[in-house]
């Protein structure tokens, strides 16, 4: 396996190569007789990676090195259908089966038509188009019509031919079929994804469906996708057999999957007995069906039968029955995910559905409880979504008590107390004890010693996995107490519970090596900056640029985590979302203590530095009043309060009539008063009059005559920066007083260009603009910052 050959020699192991890896893909997709251990498979797929890295020129858009994807393309190309991909009439009954077999014999006038059937796949139908027998194009079918090109997604599906076997292919070919995600791949996948904290698939369909609709390629192809071929669509210079089932036979031949279900039966009885097999070996199939499909076999009776609006005649889909139970729901528990994210699960009554006794389903979110309104007690039905996941689809309201009341998302976590909050987007809510909940425990100290955050190296998932799981980590300031003895015990603690021979005792001395560069890691990591240090705490919406911008315009840690949320508002780009997540996180006494934690414990904070003069420049009441979001406080009603009360506490104790003597409309009055009757709200205007006295204590002379370095000048950035990001600049500029614009004029005092630059570059030197570097930029920056 070396690429050391000549350049003949390399051009024949790679053809050997090929034909024995797309051998082993037809075998083991089209025969499901493999012949290739799957260690033997990646062994040669990695020679021929080699070879073609070595010599380019044996590079082939049909290698299968070509499978595992590219860059993301950003969207999706539209692709215009030749032929429809048309949808299917439905049955659901034995009578409507005959009624469409009636209409068939009296249009043709034969006794006992033969039908090709074949189970309906529940997964998403695509076009495949080979010219000259090679793979070109993928699109799904999207509304019949048009659909969306996915090509290099579809590549990365094994069982999809990139070249066609045999010969005597048409010169052009499109393929219809069904990609879809076997149930044990699904399930395989579903497993690591909760083993590695991260997303699962809700069911098959919508694994192939969401897998398909990648933007990178690459993610598609770690999703066990299959295919199966069904029918064709175009065909140029070639004549089809004569009937569906001898198609599906030469599509096979040519290397194209085809559903070892597949059969042709005669008449209405011969459809009925197929759908009862299908519909007994139903649960044993290796994949999701959700009905079978009948399509006349003979190419000139589909002809003569023809389409009604965009189903054909000649074919009909047969659905199975939805597979339903009515009990009773018990119970709402909230279960809390790695990341927060608080999901309500329905407590049933045991029923059985499908064969499976169910006793959880699936209530997705808040909203969904609210469309079903969902009670405790209702009597529900219970379906088995995709037969994988059961999920509540309706309630029986007769049966309600009159008296249940209306179920609400509690008001704080079930683990550990914390807030539980609604994100603005209304769907996701999650509980704001980031630092304490221990069913966000892993997840906060992975995020907490991650590089770009506290960069503990060496700390990695499994040690995370053993410290959290053994009790010796309770939250990330516990790491800074960790000792030798805790991590060898912890060692060997986790080698005897997973029954391996224990690695810290090695030629009978204890190997102490990883642990002592452990703890020199962790030791190290207790000197940092404010941005890393915010960014590490893991506050949901609080990046690597938000930490910088927030370190940046307040530069003490003991000033950030005190402050009311309006107050981050203050902070250029961070709009209400992030200000309220940031208030919730630090508004949480478990956040705070692990805070106190990890000063107590030696992590120091080496680059605080006063508040920017910038944040002064239009901080007062008025503003404040306006970031608060008051009920119809607008600027205007703000600064007339402001003007006739003077600070937060006065405001706080004045009638309502006040607010009308000072120049507010009836309805702002009574909304203004409404609202501070909520004792929450007023506990906030309370504390932002209190933080903007503090912020006048610590700069004194900025809330008149703030001035930066760039004052009044306006700055525009173009190309690509390689240190920082252009969010970051553009921050770090707005803190020393620009005005960071997105054109170029000649009011416009300098541009800093990066690579790439472009149309802007241009007009800045057409029209004389001073033009800055990413290095200029750097050493102003550090200057005077």
């Amino acid at each position: 396996m070396t690429p050391n050959k000549t350049a003949d020699q390399a051009a024949q192991r790679a053809a050997a190569l090929r034909a024995q890896l797309e051998d082993a893909n037809y075998r083991y997709y089209v025969l499901d007789d493999p012949t290739l251990a799957d260690a033997d498979y990646d062994r040669l797929l990695r020679e021929l990676e080699a070879l073609e890295a070595a010599h380019p020129e044996l590079a082939s858009v049909d290698s299968p090195t070509q499978r595992v994807g590219s860059s993301p393309s950003g969207q999706f190309d539209e692709v215009r259908h030749a032929v429809p991909m048309l949808s299917l009439g439905n049955a659901f009954s034995d009578e409507e089966v005959a009624d469409f077999v009636r209409k068939i014999v009296e249009r043709l006038d034969v006794e006992a038509p033969e039908f090709s059937v074949e189970p309906k796949l529940d997964g998403l139908a695509i076009s495949l188009r080979y010219e000259g027998g090679h793979f070109v194009q993928g699109a799904t079918r999207g509304d019949g019509a048009t659909g969306e090109d996915v090509t290099a997604n579809l590549r990365t599906v094994k069982a999809i031919p990139m070249k066609l076997r045999g010969e005597g292919w048409p010169p052009v070919l499109e393929v219809r079929g069904e990609v879809y995600m076997p149930l044990a791949a699904f399930k395989a996948y579903n497993e690591k994804a909760l083993r590695d904290g991260g997303k699962v698939l809700a069911n098959p369909r919508n694994g192939a469906a969401g897998s398909l609709r990648q933007l990178d390629p690459r993610i598609t192809a770690q999703r066990p996708l299959a295919f199966y071929a069904y029918a064709v669509g175009v065909v140029e210079g070639y004549e089809l057999p004569p009937s569906h089932s001898a198609t599906l036979q030469q599509l096979r031949e040519w290397g194209f999957p085809v559903s070892a279900e597949s059969g042709v039966v005669a008449g209405t009885e011969g459809l009925l007995g197929y759908y009862r097999q299908m519909g007994a070996k139903r649960d044993a199939l290796p994949f999701d069906i959700d009905g079978v499909v009948y399509k006349l076999d003979d190419y000139a009776g589909q002809r003569e039968m023809g389409f009604v609006s965009r189903a054909p005649r000649w074919a009909i889909a047969h659905k199975f029955p939805a597979q339903e139970q009515s009990t009773v729901l018990e119970g709402i528990d909230i279960q809390i995910g790695r990341t927060g994210a608080a999901t309500p699960v329905a407590r049933l009554r045991p029923v059985q559905v499908a064969g499976v006794v169910v006793t959880n389903a699936t209530l997705h979110n808040a909203d969904q409880i609210a469309r079903l309104d969902v009670r405790i007690g209702d009597t529900v039905i219970v379906r088995r979504a995709g037969d994988v996941i059961p999920e509540i689809v309706r309630v029986v309201p007769e049966y309600r008590d009159p008296h249940a009341p209306e179920w609400r998302m509690p008001e704080v976590c079930p683990v550990c107390g914390s807030e539980i909050v609604r994100e603005e987007d209304g769907v996701v809510w999650r509980c704001s004890g980031e630092l304490t909940c221990a069913a966000q425990r892993k997840e906060a100290i992975r995020h907490f010693a991650s590089r770009r955050a506290m960069d503990i190296e060496g700390l990695g998932d499994r040690y995370i996995e053993d410290l959290s799981d053994l009790g010796y980590l309770q939250s990330v300031a516990d790491l800074y107490k960790l000792e030798l003895a805790d991590l060898l015990e912890m060692k060997r603690r986790a080698d005897e519970r997973d029954g391996t021979t224990p690695e810290t005792v090695k030629a009978g001395k204890v190997a102490t090596k990883w642990a002592d560069n452990l703890l020199e890691a962790i030791d190290h990591s207790r000197n940092t900056t404010l941005e890393r240090f915010l960014f590490a705490l893991g506050i949901q919406h609080v990046g690597e640029s938000t930490a910088k911008a927030l370190a940046l315009w307040f530069g003490e840690l003991e000033l950030v985590r005190r402050l009311p949320w309006p107050l981050f508002k203050r902070v250029p780009d961070i709009g209400g979302e992030v200000a309220r997540s940031l208030g919730h996180f630090f508004d949480q006494p478990g956040n705070q203590q692990v805070i106190d934690d990890l000063l107590q414990r030696e992590v120091k904070i080496g680059d605080a530095h006063p508040p920017t003069p910038k944040l002064r420049e239009g901080l007062n009441l008025a503003t404040l009043l306006v970031d608060m979001e008051i009920p119809k406080v607008t600027k205007i009603r703000a600064d007339q309060l402001a003007t006739a009360f003077g600070d937060a506490h006065k405001l706080l104790d004045a009638p309502e009539h006040a607010y009308i003597t000072a120049g507010l409309p009836a309805d702002s009055a009574q909304a203004l008063a409404s609202w501070l009757s909520v004792d929450e709200n007023a506990q906030l205007l309370t504390r932002v009059g209190e933080a903007l006295a503090q912020l006048d204590a610590l700069t004194p002379a900025a809330s008149a005559t703030a001035s930066g370095p760039l004052d009044g000048q306006t700055a525009v950035l173009t190309g690509t920066l390689t240190a920082l990001t252009r969010d970051e600049a553009k921050v770090r500029l707005e803190a020393l007083g620009a005005k960071v614009a997105g054109s170029v004029s000649k009011k416009t005092a300098f541009v800093v260009a990066g690579e790439a630059a472009g149309s802007k570059l241009d007009k800045a030197q057409e029209l004389g603009v001073e033009v800055w570097d990413e290095a200029r930029l750097l050493a102003f920056l550090a200057e005077n910052e």
